[in-house]
C-alpha cells in the first residue's frame, strides 16, 4: 500500500512537470490557486522529496555510490571499498577511509551539487506555497525539508553559501558561518515542527511529520557544541522527549528462520521500514525511485546469483574493517549483519564465497579478491537486480533517540537516569544490561554497533573525539589509518564551487 501512495505522490510532480510544446491549451489554472490545492501542494513537496533517494552519479542521500553516503561513511572506521589486487575498484573509496581527500575529489563535488540542488528546489517549494497562501502544514513541511538540507551542508562543510531566494546569481550568494546556519536551522524547526502532521505511515511514510521534525531538531542540538562551541544537551533531550508522544518503541527481535539474517530485528532494513521504531524512512523502489546498493555492492560476484537470483550480479566492493567487526560479541544479534568465514550467517548454498575477515591492505597493492567481511544488513528485498534492491533506509529510528537521551543525561551528570535507555537497546540485541551506570564510552560503543552503516558514525566520531585518531592495524602493527589533525573534521569546499564564486573562503587546512 505504501508503495502505491508514495509513487502516486511523486507522480503528481512528474505529471505537472511535463509539458508538450505542441499541445493546445483549452483551460488553465492560476498558479496560486493550484498550489493552494491538495494536488498542487503535493506536487510542490514531491519535487523536493524526489531528489532525496538519489540515483547514479552520486546523487541522493544514499544514492547509488560516490556521493553523500560514501563521503560520510567511507571516511569512518566502519566500512571501506578497497582497491583489489585483481584490479577491481579505483582507490577513491580507500582514500576517503584513509582521509586522503582533496577539494577536487569527485565524491565531495557530487555531494555538494546534490545538496544545493535540493536547497534550490526546497526554496522554490516554499515560495510557491507561501505565494498561494497554502495551509500552514504544507508550508512548514517545505521549510523543514530545507532546514534538513542546510543541516547536512553545515555538518559536512561548515561555513557554506546560504540563500532562501533563488533569484540570485552564484556570486551574489553570501557565505554564512556554521553558527549562523545553525541558528537558522533551529529557528526554522522551532517555528514549524509544531504545524506538521502527527500521522504515521500511510501518505506520511517517508515524509517529515511532527515526529520526524523533532528527531531532526534533536540531531541538530546533539551536535550543537561541534557546530557552535556551546552544548545544547537539555534542548536535545527536550526534542527527544517531545517525539515520545508519537508512541514509538523498539521493534521486536526474535529468532526468525524465514529471514535470511535469522531475526525479526532485520525487518527494520527490509522493503518497508516498520513504523513502530522507524521515525523517518527513505522510500526506495528500484528503477522507479532510487536504489539501495549496500549489500549488492558488498558481496562478491558469484554470490549474487547464488543468494539473490540468477540474474543478480554483485559488485565485490564494500568490506567491514576487522577492528570494527571485532567489537561485536558473538551473542549480539547485530553481528548477523556481517558475512564471513566458512560457516557464515545467512544461507549457505553450494559454492558460496568464503570471505576472510582479516584484511588489512586497502590500496597498495590492495585487498585480496575475497578479503574482508561483507555487509548484509540490507538483505536485498522487493525488486532486485544487479543495480540494487528496493530496501527502504531508516534515516531516524527510536533506538537512536534512546541512545541520544542517554548521552544527554550522562553529559548532565545523570548517568543513573541514562542506564535504562542504554539497557533497552542492549537487551533487544541479546546482551546483558550494563553492570554499572553508563559512561560516554559505553554510549559511543553502543551507538557504533546499533547504528552501523546507517550514516551516523562520522558525526559520532567527531562528537566523541575519535574521528582524527588512528585506527586499524596492518600486519606490521602499524595503523591502517593514521592520526590526522582536526581540520579533517570538515570536508573542503569543492574546487568547482570556488571557481564559480571566488569570494568563497576555503576551509582551514585545504
Amino acid at each position: 500500500m505504501k508503495k502505491y501512495i508514495i509513487v502516486s505522490l511523486l507522480a503528481a510532480f512528474f505529471i505537472v512537470g511535463c509539458t508538450d510544446l505542441d499541445e493546445q491549451v483549452y483551460d488553465k489554472i492560476d498558479a496560486n490557486e493550484f498550489y493552494d490545492s491538495e494536488i498542487g501542494a503535493d506536487a510542490a513537496l514531491a519535487s523536493v522529496y524526489a531528489l532525496i533517494p538519489g540515483n547514479w552519479d552520486g546523487k541522493g542521500l544514499i544514492g547509488a555510490d560516490r556521493g553523500y553516503y560514501d563521503l560520510n561513511n567511507m571516511s569512518t572506521d566502519e566500512q571501506v571499498v578497497p582497491h583489489r589486487v585483481t584490479g577491481d575498484w579505483e582507490p577513491d573509496f580507500a582514500w576517503f577511509h584513509k582521509r586522503m581527500w582533496t577539494p577536487g575529489h569527485g565524491f565531495i563535488n557530487n555531494a555538494w551539487n546534490w545538496l544545493y540542488d535540493c536547497v534550490f528546489h526546497a526554496n522554490l517549494a516554499v515560495e510557491l506555497l507561501e505565494n498561494a497562501n497554502a495551509d500552514n502544514e504544507v508550508v512548514a513541511e517545505a521549510k523543514v525539508l530545507r532546514a534538513f538540507f542546510y543541516y547536512l551542508l553545515m555538518d559536512d562543510f561548515g561555513n557554506v553559501p546560504f540563500f532562501t531566494d533563488n533569484n540570485l546569481t552564484v556570486d551574489q550568494i553570501p557565505q554564512k558561518s556554521r553558527a549562523e546556519i545553525f541558528d537558522f536551522i533551529v529557528t526554522e524547526l522551532e517555528d514549524n515542527v509544531a504545524f506538521l502532521s502527527e500521522e504515521k505511515g500511510g501518505s506520511y511514510y517517508g515524509r517529515f511529520n511532527k515526529w520526524a521534525g523533532y528527531a531532526l531538531l534533536a540531531k541538530v542540538y546533539l551536535n550543537a557544541e561541534v557546530y557552535t562551541g556551546t552544548p545544547k544537551w537539555q534542548e536535545c533531550l527536550n526534542a527527544c522527549e517531545a517525539l515520545e508522544e508519537g508512541g514509538f518503541s523498539l521493534h521486536p527481535a526474535v529468532s526468525d528462520a524465514s529471514h535470511p539474517n535469522g531475526n525479526t530485528y532485520f525487518e527494520l532494513f527490509g522493503d518497508q521500514c516498520p513504523d513502530d521504531e522507524v521515525i523517518l524512512a527513505l522510500y526506495i523502489e528500484l528503477d522507479v525511485v532510487g536504489r539501495n546498493i549496500t549489500t549488492i555492492r558488498s558481496f562478491g560476484g558469484t554470490d549474487g546469483a547464488l543468494l539473490f537470483g540468477e540474474t543478480v550480479s554483485t559488485w565485490n566492493g564494500t568490506i567491514i574493517p576487522t577492528e570494527f567487526l571485532n567489537q561485536f560479541d558473538d551473542i549480539d544479534i547485530r553481528k548477523r549483519q556481517f558475512r564471513y568465514g566458512s560457516e557464515p550467517f545467512g544461507p549457505r548454498p553450494a559454492g558460496f564465497i568464503v570471505y576472510d575477515p582479516e584484511e588489512d591492505n586497502y590500496i597498495d597493492p590492495g585487498a585480496e579478491r575475497d578479503g574482508g567481511a561483507r555487509s548484509m544488513k540490507w538483505w536485498p528485498a522487493g525488486t532486485v537486480n544487479g543495480g540494487g534492491a528496493s530496501n527502504d533506509f531508516p534515516i531516524y529510528r527510536y533506538a537512536d533517540m534512546l541512545l541520544m537521551k542517554a548521552e544527554c543525561l550522562v553529559q548532565q551528570n545523570k548517568a543513573g537516569e541514562a542506564k535504562p535507555f542504554v539497557d533497552q537497546v542492549r537487551e533487544r540485541a541479546g546482551l546483558d544490561a550494563l553492570n554499572a551506570d553508563p559512561t560516554l564510552e559505553d554510549i559511543y560503543n553502543e551507538r557504533s554497533k546499533e547504528l552501523s552503516l546507517e550514516g551516523h558514525k562520522r558525526q559520532d566520531m567527531i562528537r566523541f573525539g575519535t574521528f582524527t585518531k588512528a585506527h586499524g592495524e596492518d600486519e606490521n602493527g602499524d595503523p591502517i589509518v593514521p592520526a590526522v589533525d582536526s581540520h579533517y573534521e570538515l570536508f573542503p569546499i569543492p574546487t568547482a564551487a570556488i571557481d564559480a564564486n571566488p569570494s568563497l573562503q576555503q576551509n582551514t587546512g585545504y
